[in-house]
């Protein structure tokens, strides 16, 4: 999202702005997500394996 200030503008009408820039963000359902990947691997083998990378 943009917000266009202008030069001058009253700091009031700035609050109100941004206020309103955020109340209208939508945040997104991340339930839906949810068990949607199927993994062969326990995750904390993954996360070690990709951890012994870096040495």
């Amino acid at each position: 999202m943009t917000i266009i200030l202008k030069k001058g503008m009253p700091f009031d009408k700035v609050d109100e702005q941004i206020k309103t820039a955020k109340s209208t963000q939508k945040k997104p359902d991340m339930k839906r997500y949810a068990g949607t990947i199927k993994l062969k691997e326990d995750p904390m083998v993954i996360q070690k394996r990709m951890r012994d990378e870096w040495d």
